[in-house]
């Protein structure tokens, strides 16, 4: 069973949404390549819709994570880029996002924005570290 330490730091502003420091150890660490809001069936979704993008995309994160024996639980960094990030998109992608991952435990998190991303469709892409024991 993997141990991991949630530290948040004294000096730093506490944020519900991650964790500024977070310590593994276990059996395995998992790499997860960055999801993009494409379906099983290789269709790419929610064309314009960046709700519908990262649903499709913590989705993704998901089913990659239990083919490996893992959850979200587990995660310890995720990183998000977003195509011509604005502000506002931040409060879209925190609602989904918090669908998913443990509230009183959040991974590390960064959020980065780009001018693009592999295909042109492609708004949104999340990539995570996981340990599991």
């Amino acid at each position: 069973m993997s141990q991991l330490r949630h530290i948040r730091p004294h000096g730093l502003a506490n944020s519900p949404a991650y964790t500024h420091v977070v310590g593994a150890r276990g059996a395995e660490t998992l790499y997860i390549s960055g999801q993009v809001a494409v379906d099983a069936s290789g269709e790419s979704v929610g064309f314009d819709d960046l709700a519908a993008q990262t649903e499709q995309v913590m989705q993704n994160l998901q089913a990659a994570l239990a083919a490996a024996g893992a959850t979200f639980a587990d995660v310890v960094k995720i990183t998000t880029f977003v195509v011509d990030y604005q502000p506002e998109d931040r409060a879209v992608i925190a609602a989904i996002r918090s669908k998913y991952l443990p509230a009183a435990q959040p991974p590390a998190s960064t959020l980065v924005g780009v001018s693009a991303l592999a295909a042109p469709q492609w708004r949104i892409e999340i990539e995570a570290v996981a340990v599991i024991g």
